[in-house]
């Protein structure tokens, strides 16, 4: 970390090294206007992603890699634990807006024995896809630019391995298929509706609905942008559980974590403003 002398921040800051960054990232700017200059920083070092002239690093994106580790020990954890630690999830909302964010779900998190994505949910590998599918829905109603690594998509039960092909075998099965089909329905879905990216890093894009009551695992949150609202609704635990909301009168289906074959939306008028969601279900709603 050249921020820090010898990386730690117990020494204070090596300002010549923060100058350097910055110099170089403005003169690969002027060199290379449309180039993506992304931090992977684990620090707390404010305005990596502001401007040298605002004593920025001048980075267009950081890793927010403390919503990458909160985000997948939680889903580590055993469905009874999810309630009381929902504040793994809650977190990265309270700082997101201090810089613009990237989130990851790399290579460094499928290698070395830390697992496949798949792998690091809990319970049998049925249970592990329906959380899966979850925590990609997630991800990218999450504000935030998203990083995925290749064949993370794939559902893979294997490390990745630099000295092999991915595994592309695995799509003769339904079960890798119908995940891969699952991650293009939701790419499709996200490039389809502005809301979910236009306004990513603007605090008006983003409200809590429902930050888990009474020790339950249900998360819920509306995206805005363009004149277009969202309703994202994600349960976590593996009960069936009701959300209710007085916004979502007349609503349509665009995503569900249980049933995503269809690329049309479904009108869905919801009863006394209640949904009923199956264990690990997730489900985008755009609000008429």
């Amino acid at each position: 970390n050249l921020i820090y002398w010898q990386g730690n921040s117990g020494r204070g800051v090596n300002h010549d090294a923060v100058n350097f960054m910055q110099r170089m990232n403005e003169g690969l700017k002027s060199l290379y206007p449309d180039a993506m200059l992304i931090a992977e920083d684990s620090t707390s070092f404010p305005g990596t992603t502001k401007p040298a002239s605002q004593n920025g690093l001048g980075f267009d994106y950081k890793w927010d890699l403390g919503w990458m580790n909160d985000t997948l020990k939680y889903m580590s954890e055993q469905p009874a634990d999810r309630g009381r630690d929902i504040g793994k999830l809650l977190f990265s909302m309270e700082y997101f807006f201090n810089e613009t964010y990237l989130l990851p779900l790399s290579h460094d998190e499928v290698v070395h024995g830390k697992g496949t994505i798949v792998n690091k949910m809990a319970g049998d590998f049925d249970t592990r896809l329906q959380q899966a599918r979850l925590l990609y829905l997630y991800m990218f109603t999450h504000p935030g630019k998203k990083l995925n690594f290749m064949g993370n998509e794939l559902a893979r039960t294997r490390e990745w391995d630099e000295k092999i092909d991915l595994d592309w075998e695995a799509l003769n099965s339904p079960v890798h298929s119908g995940f891969q089909a699952y991650f293009r329905r939701l790419n499709d879905v996200y490039l389809k509706n502005p809301a979910l990216w236009q306004d990513d890093y603007e605090k008006s894009s983003f409200r809590w609905n429902r930050k888990a009551e009474g020790g339950d695992a249900l998360l819920a949150f509306t995206r805005t942008a363009g004149g277009q609202r969202l309703l994202v609704i994600l349960n976590f635990s593996d009960q069936e559980v009701c959300f209710t909301d007085e916004t979502a009168d007349k609503a349509s289906l665009l995503l569900d974590t249980y049933e995503f074959d269809s690329s049309e939306k479904k009108s869905m008028a919801v009863s006394g403003r209640e949904i009923r969601l199956m264990p690990y279900e997730g489900m985008l709603l755009e609000l008429n």
